[in-house]
């Protein structure tokens, strides 16, 4: 009984708040920023093969992927399509030796800073997961250039940020 009272001491203490603070916390609330669901883009890649496109990158599909096509450096461009505080990005990728990734927080791709450069570790017959904790993760995109490889080819899978929506581009 004590259990169902605190439920719903609980319930009423949130339904207590006006509607201006449940927008607040609704818009605060972490999200996969990279995400095309959460309006995310690939607006540029280098390379594109048709069966493993660049948006195969934030698809949230673990089964597809974005293929180089053998030269190096290859790059591709997310646009978040507002402001973000990114506080964790993962990338899962195959073959990537040195990956450099570069953010701006302009109205317009351009004016990119470098923000990371990671050697990666080369897994033979597995996906490299890597995870990075942000620092000054503020963006309205991110650039990611493949450096090099392992081999001719690489691919990326999948890019996730975790992180918060700071406001609209105006």
């Amino acid at each position: 009984m004590a259990f169902l009272g605190l439920s719903l001491g609980t319930l009423t203490a949130h339904s207590r708040r006006s509607p201006s603070e449940q927008v607040k916390h609704f818009e605060m609330r972490k999200v996969d920023l990279c995400s095309s669901t959460e309006g995310a883009e690939v607006i540029l890649a280098t390379s594109s093969d048709e069966k493993h496109p660049p948006e195969n990158i934030i698809d949230g599909n673990p089964e597809t992927f974005w293929t180089t096509t053998g030269m190096f450096p290859q790059e591709f461009i997310i646009c978040f399509h507002k402001h973000v505080k990114i506080e964790k990005l993962v990338i899962q990728s195959y073959l990537v030796r040195t990956l450099r990734i570069e953010k701006t927080t302009s109205k317009e791709p351009f004016d990119f800073e470098l923000w990371v450069e990671k050697d990666l570790v080369h897994t033979e017959g597995q996906l490299q997961n890597e995870e990075i904790v942000a620092r000054d993760g503020y963006a309205t995109f991110l650039r990611f250039i493949i450096v090099s490889a392992f081999d001719h080819f690489a691919s990326v899978h999948s890019i996730s940020a975790e992180g918060l929506a700071v406001s609209n581009i105006s």
